[in-house]
């Protein structure tokens, strides 16, 4: 299956499936000599594995992770690092029944479209199983970063429609729905039990935000640094819409109003996010993705069969009522891993190799 890989020098490859032995990867270009072991990556897969808070699955899986190779006494060795997270609470039953029946919101029809053979447990490659493989890669992508002074954060602007302000964005990565406002969570606790008892889902905004960016950071044209976020975003199943910096407010601004004015101590603000003509300006450089509702839903739905017939749908099994705030975590890895492949390339460029 190609499209499995992404970067250019710092390159994360992924494999598994959610009803498989494991999902795993290999992550190759990372140099030799950085700080990391079993327990840093493990701190990034508590954060999004299953089974917690009210909006999660009750699927339970520890998402231990093994690292295979490329790491000696507790550094990098410049050799591939490979790594594999067991599958251990799987139930394959809850598919069964459904295997022949293409479920609405889902990847079953395009699948059998392209491959005319498709994974039907739990939607195979498709599940969002697969992104626990992104971020072990995006760990290693973050033990990078934090040598060269950069930090990244992700939190939950909004849940279900109920905003929140982002008030302590640090501090957000360990509280309930990764919310940066601890006035919200109630709210948002509400909305999900709401939600829940209608055998319905939600969906949300996520912001990422990276500190400590140098400038220069990205490659004209097609390789700006803005394109390769949307792009890395993008590429998570749930992801509907991605902005940088003002995003689709610059539409409704005027060029003063959305230009970020120049000061001897900096820019007067950031609506570009921290990217300028594609290339990192030193600023903060802040990304959102706008996150669809879970498409596993109890509610009765209208579909089809694999040979075209009508049907109707309710699916049953283990699923999130949110993909928040399961998929911050995820989102924070992309931006690493995009990161620290930009920082690789700006190194090759000035070394001239």
């Amino acid at each position: 299956m190609s499209g499995s890989a992404f970067g250019t020098i710092f390159r994360l490859a992924t494999f598994g499936e959610s009803h498989g032995p494991g999902v795993g990867g290999v992550v190759d270009g990372c140099p030799s000599g950085i700080p990391l072991d079993e327990a840093m990556i493990q701190a990034e897969l508590d954060r999004r594995k299953p089974g917690q808070g009210p909006a999660s699955t009750a699927r339970k899986e520890k998402d231990l992770v093994r690292i295979l190779s490329g790491v000696f006494e507790g550094r990098t060795t410049g050799t591939p690092i490979g790594f594999l997270i067991e599958n251990t609470d799987q139930r394959s039953r809850d598919y069964s029944k459904i295997k022949d029946i293409y479920r609405p919101g889902h990847a079953d029809m395009p699948y059998d479209a392209k491959y005319g053979f498709r994974d039907y447990r739990g939607g195979g490659r498709a599940s969002g199983r697969e992104t626990a493989a992104r971020v072990a890669g995006g760990a290693v992508a973050l033990a990078l970063l934090a040598q060269e002074g950069i930090q990244v954060f992700a939190y939950t602007l909004e849940l279900g429609g109920i905003p929140a302000r982002p008030l302590d964005v640090e501090a957000a990565q360990d509280k309930p729905f990764g919310s940066p406002d601890v006035n919200t969570v109630p709210l948002w606790e509400e909305r999900v039990r709401e939600v829940k008892s209608r055998g319905d889902s939600i969906g949300g905004v996520v912001e990422i935000k990276a500190v400590g960016v140098p400038a220069g950071l990205g490659e004209p044209v097609f390789d700006k640094l803005d394109a390769r976020l949307a792009y890395a975003l993008m590429s998570i199943g749930a992801v509907k819409a991605v902005e940088i910096g003002a995003g689709a407010i610059a539409s409704r601004l005027t060029g003063g109003e959305n230009n970020d004015r120049m000061t001897p101590r900096g820019f007067a603000s950031n609506n570009a996010g921290g990217v300028l003509g594609g290339v990192s300006n030193g600023q903060e450089v802040i990304a959102r993705i706008h996150v669809k509702p879970i498409p596993s839903i109890a509610l009765e739905q209208q579909t089809v069969t694999s040979s075209g017939e009508p049907a109707v749908l309710s699916v049953g099994g283990r699923h999130d009522v949110s993909a928040i705030p399961r998929i911050n975590p995820v989102a924070k890895a992309m931006v690493a891993l995009t990161l620290a492949d930009f920082l690789l390339m700006q190194r090759r460029m000035q070394s001239g190799s």
